[in-house]
């Protein structure tokens, strides 16, 4: 594994590491059909970065990492359930070690020596790095897992030593040999299945098949192809309608009358039911510039269209009531943020589910749990969402949730014009989702119904 960079605990000075080196096992991973069938050798470094001291001190194992455990654990993702790309590998294992609530910080490294490469090479190597701010997109793998076969019966033993692989041509439509390409969605799955090759380490010479010669009569030009194109699993619509949890914030303008009009735009999107709607909360921002408290809720759906087609009609949502991204976590018309699709976790450039930050956004979860107290929240860092609430760092912004404000206005919702914020900027009234949690909070949540009085029980006034 390439020397890692430091990674920093809370107190700035750098966290301490345990390595665990060259774990192997026969594994199945891999595009082609052969890989499948055949299988061939894998291993992972791994590093795990945390603090020892309490461990030291105590001399206690239970304040450490187990690395009898840990090695267990990667062993059964590297020869348990196959995966097409070694990247899914390395995000399962770096799930694994990060569901131990001592590690901060993991880097991982999967080896690959016996990948079907058309030229001489020593290894291929996939190294992740993820932390509890970028978590891996995948769920931790149990040491009890069970080991994957393949149909028909025990595997072949793999060699000992890496065989130098013969040329292959990779068939049409196929992915290149060697080629890692990038894709972390769980089912359900979309890709073209990979043609067989013949059984086998080293899989022999293949040619693709030569275009057909076009029918006599046929005057459509060479170069088109009748098919349908297909991105990724997240363009693809489901079987069934989904579940999913929508929230939304504003703190420009009329914030409650902007809420209220996206609920509106949301239930008469085509392919969408609005189910349900949570209290609206008037939250502290987080990060960002210096700006006034945003209005948020979070809105309980059903949907028929695609992760990526919903992201697109929330997007449009945003457009028609004047959403600018001009500041980084600064103020903004309105927000729509997908929270959770299903059961469905993903990591793309432009989507991620469940959302990275949701577990740790008060604004988020309490109305979440307001609508829903039984709900749970996937993926690492997840879990029931009221206790997700009851813990969440910005726990304390929340100043007070309103009941039925989808019909009546909440006068301590709308802009105050003495605010020097407000006056420049109309009003803002929600902290975006993705803001870092570095921002001082103010004032406790009040009782869940009206809003509270602007005077607390403690005597301060709400700002």
């Amino acid at each position: 594994m390439s020397d890692e960079a430091d990674v920093l605990g809370p107190g700035g000075r750098r966290l301490d590491r345990i390595r665990l080196l060259g774990v192997t096992a026969t594994g199945y991973h891999g595009v082609f059909e052969h890989e499948r069938r055949t299988g061939q050798v894998f291993s992972a470094d791994v590093v795990a970065h945390l603090d020892t001291r309490r461990a030291a001190a105590t001399d206690d194992l239970g304040h450490t990492l187990n690395y009898g455990t840990l090695a267990e654990q990667v062993v059964a993702v590297l020869a348990g359930e196959p995966a097409d790309l070694v990247e899914t590998v390395a995000e399962r294992i770096a799930a694994t070690v990060l569901a131990h609530p001592q590690v901060q910080a993991v880097d991982v490294a999967v080896h690959k020596p016996q990948a079907p490469i058309t030229v001489p090479f020593g290894d291929v190597v996939v190294e992740v790095r993820r932390d509890r701010s970028w978590l891996p997109a995948a769920e931790p793998v149990a040491a009890d897992a069970p080991r994957w076969r393949p149909e028909g019966g025990a595997p072949a033993a793999a060699p000992a030593e890496p065989l130098a692989p013969a040329p292959v041509a990779a068939p049409a439509g196929a992915p290149a040999a060697g080629a890692l390409p990038l894709t972390a969605v769980e089912p359900p799955a979309v890709a073209a299945a990979a043609p067989d090759l013949p059984p086998g380490p080293v899989p022999g010479p293949a040619t693709a098949p030569a275009p057909a010669a076009p029918e006599a009569g046929d005057d459509r030009p060479d170069d088109v192809v009748d098919a349908e194109l297909v991105q990724d699993a997240l363009d693809a619509a489901p079987d069934a309608p989904v579940d999913v949890v929508l929230a939304i914030g504003s703190n420009l303008g009329a914030a409650q009358d902007t809420l209220r009009d996206a609920v509106a735009d949301l239930a008469a999107t085509p392919g969408l039911e609005v189910v349900d709607v949570s209290a609206l909360a008037r939250t502290a921002p987080v990060g960002g510039p210096e700006q006034p408290d945003y209005l948020n809720a979070v809105v309980i759906a059903r949907t028929t269209l695609s992760p990526r087609d919903l992201l697109r009609a929330t997007a449009e949502v945003e457009r028609q009531h004047g959403r600018e991204r001009l500041v980084h976590w600064g103020p903004r018309t309105l927000d729509v943020d997908i929270i959770v699709y299903g059961s469905v976790s993903a990591v793309t450039d432009d989507l991620e589910l469940p959302h990275p930050r949701a577990h740790e956004r008060a604004f988020v979860l309490q109305p979440w749990a307001q609508v829903r107290p039984d709900a749970v929240l996937h993926g690492l860092g997840g879990g029931p969402v009221a206790q997700l609430a009851a813990t969440a760092p910005d726990r304390e912004g929340v100043r007070w949730l309103a009941l039925d404000w989808l019909t009546a206005p909440v006068p301590a919702a709308q802009p105050d014009p003495g605010d020097a914020a407000g006056a420049a900027d109309e009003q803002r009234l929600d902290a975006p989702l993705d803001a870092p949690l570095d921002a001082p909070l103010h004032d406790p949540l009040g009782p869940l119904g009206d809003p509270v009085d602007p005077l607390d029980a403690a005597g301060r006034r709400d700002p």
